[in-house]
């Protein structure tokens, strides 16, 4: 087995001549390496390995600086100054200056041999200006002092000189680290490996004794702790965000958990027998118990839509409580949003088209299970503008959708107490081979729109959707598999209370 480079080099020490009182003179790790015709930076590997032993040697970094020739200096060493070759390029006719400039380097030679007064130029000359040689011989000083540095004499150059030539980008000034490597108090040519843990198996047969142990680095710096993230949902919220805001529309408050069923069910044109009303599918609240004030006028043309008809609907022909209307609950969509900001719409004195977005949580009285939350996020789009068709609503729900980088998009018939005509939005999952459903959309009925205010053209479309089950369908359930690490049933992942859809 041939000697590794640590061994080498222990070698090549211990061959050292000893230094005044007895101890190693030393060794520069640049002549070592030379020596050991190894690369330098592959013997200070060697060097810090060594070090990590403990005492075997003593490294001392030294740092040198010495002058070489760059690129541009070889070539000038070689082939002459760039002034110089301007020089010898100019015959004893002259040369036009145009042609002059397209030999190499012929700015920066033109330029020095004009100032050292090599050549002239002649502005006037028949044809235009034209450079001839001003003296008979010149010498390169430039092209000797380049090539005194090659014999390793810059330190006899002037300062001057160097700095010149530094300036011209001919002389590079190098430093040079290395170390001064002598033997350690615990020097030996051969490497033992120091034992970086203690086994049981050390323990039992005692071997641990002989052997010799990597000291511990109580300066050194541990793994650094696992940080905070941000949550997938909160990043692919942000992403929705910016799609709405890309698309102009503009977001509407959601701060109030807490909503009457007002705005959540009697506004949006659901009577107050509906079963989403009952309390095994509405969290309602205790304290307060009802909401204080009401829009009594818009209440009034509520009651009589829901109770008697009117705009051209025959309504639910039922008894209409206001004391149901003011029942306080957790929202359970955030339609009731919608409708407070259409109302508020309708309060303008002049009708301007708008586009609103929200996404926030909603809450359900469900029985926790595999499938189902008690709270879950909806994203709801509204667009209100004068002749917006069911057509209209297909085309952005498409660009939505694609911006989204879902593509595939189905249209399904569907029915809802304040859309009328209602679609269901299906996507296929190439994870499950199947189409899934992904939201829900339609065009507000009259009923919902006219008590506000609203003008008899103006139409508003909207669709709702859960963040989870996009978010899945985008994202996740591929990548769920490398999170958990082993294999994962991909309708369980869907059927679960994050992919959980009731828009």
């Amino acid at each position: 087995m041939s000697p590794s480079v640590a061994e080498l080099l222990l070698q090549r020490l211990e061959q050292e001549a000893p230094g005044p009182g007895g101890g190693g003179g030393g060794l520069c790790s640049l002549e070592a390496a030379a020596a050991l015709g190894l690369d330098h930076q592959t013997l200070v590997g060697a060097v810090k390995s060594l070090q990590a032993l403990g005492e075997v040697i003593e490294a001392e970094p030294r740092a040198a600086t010495r002058w070489e020739l760059s690129a541009e200096g070889e070539a000038a060493a070689r082939d002459g100054s760039a002034e110089a070759r301007v020089f010898r390029s100019v015959p004893a006719q002259g040369l036009p200056h145009c042609e002059l400039m397209k030999l190499p380097d012929a700015q920066v030679g033109f330029s020095k041999a004009m100032a050292n007064k090599w050549v002239r130029l002649e502005k006037g000359a028949p044809g235009g200006p034209r450079v001839f040689r001003a003296v008979a011989e010149v010498r390169d000083a430039v092209q000797e002092s380049l090539r005194r540095v090659q014999r390793g004499e810059a330190a006899s150059l002037p300062e001057r000189d160097r700095a010149d030539l530094k300036k011209r980008k001919l002389l590079l000034e190098v430093t040079l680290k290395s170390y001064w490597l002598r033997k350690g108090r615990a020097f030996s040519t051969a490497v033992a490996r120091q034992e970086t843990e203690l086994t049981p198996e050390m323990i039992a047969t005692g071997s641990w004794r002989q052997r010799p142990f990597k000291s511990y680095n109580f300066a050194a710096l541990g793994l650094p702790p696992a940080c905070g993230h941000l949550h997938p949902l909160l990043k692919v919220r942000s992403q929705f965000r910016q799609i709405f805001l890309e698309m102009g529309f503009t977001e509407m408050p959601t701060n109030n958990f807490v909503e009457s069923s007002f705005w959540n069910f009697d506004a949006l044109f659901q009577p107050q027998q509906h079963p989403a009303r009952d309390q095994h599918d509405t969290f309602f609240l205790q304290d307060p118990a009802e909401a204080p004030e009401l829009p009594a006028g818009y209440m009034a043309k509520v009651k009589k839509v829901h109770s008697q008809g009117g705009y051209g609907s025959q309504g639910y022909k039922y008894e209409w409580k206001a004391e149901e209307a003011r029942k306080n609950l957790l929202r359970t969509h955030t339609t009731a949003v919608s409708a407070r900001m259409l109302y508020r719409l309708a309060r303008q004195e002049k009708f301007a088209p708008v586009k609103y977005f929200s996404i926030d949580r909603v809450f359900r009285n469900e029985s926790l299970d595999a499938t189902h939350l008690a709270e879950f996020h909806q994203i709801e789009g509204v667009v209100a503008d004068r002749g917006l068709t069911l057509g209209h609503l297909m085309g952005v729900l498409k660009e939505f959708f694609t911006k989204l980088g879902i593509t595939q998009l189905r249209f399904k018939p569907a029915y809802n107490p304040y859309t009328e005509p209602s679609m269901e939005v299906f996507s296929y999952h190439s994870g499950l081979k199947k189409w899934v459903e992904v939201g829900n959309s339609g065009v507000f009925r009259p009923e919902l729109l006219l008590p506000m205010g609203l003008p008899e053209g103006v139409s508003v479309i909207a669709w709702g959707l859960s963040l989870e089950r996009p978010t899945m369908i985008k994202y996740g359930i591929n990548n769920i598999r490398e999170l958990v690490g082993h294999r994962v049933n991909l309708q369980m992942v869907y059927d679960s209370p994050l992919c959980r859809l009731d828009a």
